[in-house]
């Protein structure tokens, strides 16, 4: 993938889904999980440094009050 990425929008690829709980799982690896939609995993290359970046466009106020914070990323086996 040259631009991998995730997002709420379907384009330039199919948008996240949200979990259950309404939380949304970003799956980060070289191939796409069993049982984890397009939308929801982004390609890392092998041997290559990755890093995390997050854009929101009108954040609700949770975002603003710090009551919401972007959760850390947790290893998955």
């Amino acid at each position: 993938m040259r631009y991998p990425r995730a997002g709420s929008q379907t384009c330039p690829s199919p948008a996240a889904a949200a979990d259950a709980d309404d939380s949304t799982t970003i799956y980060f690896g070289p191939e796409q999980p069993e049982g984890v939609k397009r939308g929801n995993w982004i390609q890392k290359m092998p041997g290559r440094a990755g890093s995390r970046s997050c854009a929101f466009t009108r954040p609700l106020e949770p975002f603003f009050t710090k009551e919401w914070r972007l959760s850390e990323i947790e290893l998955v086996p």
